[in-house]
């Protein structure tokens, strides 16, 4: 039994002509003739009588008649209740987001917005364990995150991996090649965060460059992207890394930026609560997949 064999039935019984009621239902009347005969089948019984001049609700019509109009009211209640539920749906989305994405949060946001063409997206930019604190508290819908495993209360969803490259003068004889061994670096000083500000991404560079043979020797920190890619570009001897997505987005012309021999990659990840995840969560997952 169908909705619309009910909606045919009724209109037909309020009517008492199929021509009026098809014309009610603007379909044709032998499309709403075949329903009443496949309702009629499937019941068992005959609902209308129908002779060249006249049709009437036999008697199982009449009984069925209170029964299908209470099954089309319930479904317009339930519609109602959905549309309702619609309208007050939120439409803000407070999205904590992670240094290096790069044109990964463009792509993201453009998406977003197809999928979702009513959503506010508010950008928040804060340390790693804030927002994670704040996904927790519900002061963030959301955020991205990378070099973190299990924590309490959140829900953590791999995306994709980015890919580190190497920042050094536009002059220096490494410079020339495209691809980097990363044991040629040895000796010269690597400007990196504090271990406090960016511990996962410490340990990646430091446990990568002691896979390739050496300890590096840490130049002076990574302070804000701006004066340490000036700083880098300026001298003779000292390099960093950025990840590609934002060095592909970096109008650096005294800087060179080549890929290592060995990828040297870290996975970005969305973290959201594990009892109260975003309102948008399929549509924000859709549009952080490249493939979509």
């Amino acid at each position: 039994m169908e909705l619309r064999q009910l909606r045919y039935f009724v209109t037909v019984a309020e009517e008492l002509h199929f021509g009026r009621a098809a014309q009610r239902l603007h379909i044709v009347q032998a499309a709403v003739s075949q329903q009443v005969r496949r309702l009629e089948r499937e019941l068992g019984v005959e609902l209308f009588d129908r002779s060249p001049r006249t049709v009437r609700l036999t008697t199982a019509g009449q009984i069925f008649l209170p029964e299908a109009r209470a099954v089309l009211a319930a479904e317009g209640r339930a519609r109602a209740k959905i549309a309702e539920l619609v309208a007050v749906r939120p439409t803000a989305l407070r999205l904590g987001t992670s240094n290096g994405l790069g044109e990964h949060l463009d792509q993201v946001l453009d998406k977003l917005v197809r999928f979702v063409p009513q959503i506010s997206v508010e950008l928040v930019s804060a340390a790693t364990q804030a927002r994670l604190d704040q996904v927790r508290t519900q002061g963030l819908d959301a955020a991205f995150v990378r070099g973190v495993t299990e924590i309490p209360e959140l829900r953590l969803i791999p995306l994709w991996r980015d890919r580190l490259v190497i920042a050094l003068p536009t002059d220096h004889p490494l410079a020339e090649a495209p691809v980097i061994e990363l044991a040629r670096l040895a000796g010269m000083p690597l400007r990196l965060a504090d271990r406090s500000r960016n511990a996962p991404l410490h340990d990646l560079m430091v446990s990568s460059c002691r896979a390739a043979g050496f300890d590096p020797v840490l130049g002076p920190p990574f302070t804000t992207l701006q004066d340490t890619l000036a700083m880098v570009g300026s001298s003779r001897d000292t390099w960093t890394v950025l990840y590609e997505a934002q060095a592909r987005r970096m109008p650096a012309p005294r800087l060179a930026f080549r890929a290592t021999a060995e990828p040297i990659t870290m996975t970005t990840l969305l973290a959201v609560s594990a009892t109260n995840p975003p309102w948008c969560l399929d549509e924000l997952l859709r549009a952080c997949d490249h493939d979509s």
